[in-house]
């Protein structure tokens, strides 16, 4: 077994370390969240949090890790026997992105139950994980029911596990921590609030704190052993001050005034549901209990506010988390702490403080400024730590129009005089608004999302079919009906019904899946007009936040010019798209024919890399072709060649109409023709617009049509 970095180590990270150690304290306060750009010792952080842990004592031979002195009355290896414990380490289990639901929650052998009426389960990640730390890097990938599933169980201290009528229960009590990159996908707002705390981290811009993480960094690959042997003293500091801390915990007292701060806080930056009181409650207690003191104070909430609240205030995808810290100070200083009593506090070494987790102070003697042992602020040793992410946009509302240039004519996009049209400065995006839902026709087999129909792991169940590898769904019906004629040949003599492994049917189901949207948006001057570049790009980020609560990937392909160019590669990151879109410059002639082959391309490219993921291709444009850039030729008949292309491959399309004005050329329809799709017009896109609306009232009418009869009848 590799020697894991120590946690004293670390340089820097201050608040990842104190959210960290804060859940050893107090496991109640449900777990971390650390998101941050990658290179920055989030993984290592985490693992080298285990051996902080102290041991916990394990009834011996309980795949389920009962306490001895208090074994759970439920454990499926139960019920057990007083006796003493067997001592272990606290563990920490890592769940893969790609794991399944019965390797997280565990399996049933349904086989044996339906033979021989036994229970024969075999404990998941959540049983190995109880009484330990849970660790999931990329939680954005992690498929949502898992989540679902991690935190229900995180949240009730138990699992259940139900298959066929079969019911499984055991404790899964754990500390809970997950990493992310937002640059690869955000999380759902409301998996975002399971999580207690959250934490943003990104590589120091400091050189001499750079140097330091490098420099221990090597000592620690040169020789971890003695590296680590370097860092014990500091260790067991830590460890015991966490035991010390366990203690004290349940004499903390939590006054009137600390939660009138508490509730007056969440009340005033309008955090939605009371989870974010509850956890800031037992953050601040556990903060107290860290620091040696009995009482919360203010600086505890505020400590709190700044860990809990961040991640609750984002009301959509495209707003970045974050707190207004004088908001906050103005907030507290409404309710002042009362004045402490007389006796001295212990004043411990605080998280920031030398010496501590937080490696603040001087390093362990015998180590110097050339070679002192560290925590490196990647994971590994991968060059250069990146540029930090950049900042998510909030939804953008449309500004007023500056002064303008002299514009050329749209329709004459090389301007009066035969030049290629000069760029024009980005302009804002209008308001976004709900969109219609946009699908890809037939049944797939993609990832689990909620655009399309395929067959899926979850859903209703269409079906049933023989298991190819392992039973995860038994249809039940089908798996009876395949045994029942073979009992008398079996020798069935007793009201058991005799099942072999060729009965058991797996069952179909069909729900929904994500896809890959893929925008191909016209950014050529004859769609510089400054008000309806503003809609057309209100409506993409529309379709982007459809895209993003439908577990979409998206990728942006943008024309204008002579060319044109991927601007964003297919991601699960919808803000990062959003921010590409919302810099997008306009200007030139439309070279139609290229932004369709660089789609093509684009698709052809994801296919090989995901090929049960089935594409969309969105094209926002008004159809003309005003220049073939580098292919040469006639712009239209390269268009609707490169058109017919993709609809040849089966590409699903929809052409985005963003012809204005009272005189149309229809362009757009003639497009869309040629991919085989529909086109949709800026106004028809909206969910609420016209057409819906009658929709919905000829719905309504025929629901009321009997009534009506009914009544001229009488």
């Amino acid at each position: 077994m590799s020697t894991p970095y120590p946690f004293t180590a670390l340089v820097g990270q201050t608040d990842l370390r104190l959210a960290l150690l804060l859940n050893a304290v107090s496991p109640a306060v449900g777990g971390v969240l650390v998101r941050g750009e990658k290179g920055t010792a989030k993984s290592t952080a985490v693992r080298a949090l285990s051996a902080l842990l102290p041991q916990v004592d394990v009834v011996p031979g309980c795949r389920f890790s009962c306490a001895p002195g208090a074994p759970d009355p439920a454990c499926p290896d139960g019920p057990h026997e007083p006796g003493p414990g067997q001592g272990r380490p606290a563990r920490m289990v890592e769940l893969p992105v790609g794991a399944s639901e019965d390797r997280l929650v565990g399996a049933l052998d349904i086989e044996r139950a339906l033979a021989e009426g036994v229970k024969a389960f075999e404990p998941g990640l959540l049983a190995d994980a109880h009484r330990g730390i849970l660790y999931v890097d990329e939680v954005n990938l992690l498929h949502d029911h898992l989540i679902d599933l991690l935190l229900d169980a995180a949240a009730m201290g138990a699992s259940y596990v139900e298959r066929e009528g079969v019911s499984v229960r055991h404790a899964a009590r754990f500390l809970l921590v997950g990493t992310m990159n937002p640059e690869e996908g955000e999380l759902r707002p409301q998996l975002l609030d399971r999580f207690g705390l959250t934490v943003e981290v990104a590589a120091s811009r400091e050189p001499a704190q750079r140097v330091e993480v490098v420099r221990r960094r090597l000592a620690y690959e040169d020789d971890p052993a003695g590296f680590a042997s370097r860092w014990a003293g500091d260790e067991h500091e830590v460890r015991a001050r966490v035991v010390a801390a366990r203690s004290l915990l349940p004499k903390v007292v939590l006054g009137d005034t600390s939660l009138l701060q508490i509730a007056a806080t969440c009340a005033g930056f309008e955090v939605d549901g009371m989870r974010a009181d509850i956890v800031m409650a037992r953050t601040a207690t556990a903060l107290a209990a860290w620091a040696g003191r009995t009482a919360v104070r203010k600086e505890d909430v505020r400590q709190a506010a700044l860990l809990a609240l961040p991640h609750r205030r984002r009301r959509n995808p495209f707003d970045a988390p974050g707190l207004d810290e004088d908001k906050l100070d103005e907030i507290l200083d409404r309710f002042p702490d009362e004045e402490p009593d007389h006796e001295p506090d212990p004043e411990p070494e605080g998280p920031d403080d030398g010496g501590g987790p937080d490696g603040g102070g001087e390093p362990p003697q015998g180590e110097g400024p050339d070679g002192g042992p560290g925590a490196p602020e990647s994971d590994a040793p991968d060059g250069p730590a990146e540029a930090p992410a950049e900042e998510p946009p909030r939804a953008p509302v449309e500004e007023p129009a500056p002064a303008r240039a002299e514009a050329p004519d749209p329709a004459d996009p090389r301007g009066r005089s035969g030049a290629e049209a000069p760029t024009q400065a980005a302009v804002a995006a209008a308001e976004p608004f709900r969109t219609k839902m946009l699908s890809v026709p037939g049944l797939g087999e993609g990832a689990a999302g909620r655009r399309s129909r395929a067959r899926t792991a979850h859903g209703r169940t269409t079906g049933a079919v023989r298991p190819r590898g392992h039973l995860t769904k038994l249809h039940l019906a089908a798996t009876i009906q395949a045994a029942a004629p073979h009992q008398k040949a079996r020798g069935r003599t007793g009201r058991g019904l005799v099942v072999r492994g060729d009965d058991l049917r797996q069952a179909t189901r069909e729900g929904r899946e994500g896809n890959l949207v893929l925008f191909a948006v016209d950014a050529s001057g004859s769609m510089a007009a400054r008000q309806r570049m503003s809609a057309v790009k209100g409506a993409v980020l529309s379709l982007l936040l459809d895209a993003y609560q439908r577990r979409d990937k998206v990728g942006l392909v943008t024309f204008r010019g002579a060319g044109a160019e991927l601007a964003l590669p297919p991601t699960s990151s919808v803000d990062t798209a959003a921010a590409r879109l919302e810099r997008l410059p306009t200007g030139g002639r439309t070279p139609l024919a290229a932004g369709l082959l660089k789609a093509h391309e684009v698709l052809r490219i994801e296919r090989l890399r995901d090929p049960s993921r089935r594409p969309l291709l969105v094209v926002v444009t008004d159809g003309r072709a005003t220049s073939a850039g580098a292919l040469g030729g006639d712009p239209r008949a390269l268009a609707g060649r490169s058109a017919r292309l993709l609809a040849s491959e089966g590409v699903a399309s929809v052409v985005v109409d963003c012809e204005a004005g009272p005189v149309r050329l229809g362009l757009a329809g003639v497009l869309a023709a040629d991919l085989g799709g529909p086109a949709v017009s800026l106004d028809g896109l909206r969910a609420d617009s016209l057409a819906g609306l009658v929709k919905n009232v000829r719905t309504s009418v025929a629901s009321h049509a009997p009534h009506s009869s009914n009544r001229r009848a009488a």
